[in-house]
């Protein structure tokens, strides 16, 4: 399986993981009753659990490019030494991203987003070569 594909399936369960560390923070401030519960309160999450909410959001919006991309590249036979790259500094940049947000550390989670849409960028990039 290319490198590409693995980094996907990594991503997968990075995206996984996002989603039960924003669920369960939300429940460890607002109980499991709530949670249960149809949530007609709209109750919003704050401070870790507003934070791991974000950064959920953050990866949803980047992930479907993500798979897209290399889906676009394998699909093609267009993989190489560029999108292997690209492939794992965006899986890099995503897994830093995540403990970067939730510790509430602007700048650094800045730079590891921009890392991982730099490898947005060359996955597209050889795709298109």
């Amino acid at each position: 399986m290319p490198v590409e594909l693995w980094c996907l399936f990594v991503a997968m369960l990075l995206g996984l993981v996002h989603i039960t560390a924003a669920s369960f923070s939300f429940k460890a401030q607002v109980g499991n009753y709530y949670t249960v519960g149809a949530r007609d309160e709209g109750l919003q999450p704050t401070g870790l659990a507003g934070r791991l909410d974000r950064a959920q959001r953050n990866f949803l919006e980047t992930f479907p490019i993500f798979a897209a991309a290399v889906l676009l590249a394998v699909v093609q036979h267009r993989t190489g030494q560029l999108s292997a790259i690209g492939a794992l500094t965006y899986v890099a940049g995503r897994l830093i991203f995540l403990p970067l947000y939730a510790l509430g550390l602007p700048w650094l989670r800045t730079l590891s987003w921009n890392a991982a849409t730099l490898g947005l960028a060359m996955i597209l990039l050889q795709a298109v070569l």
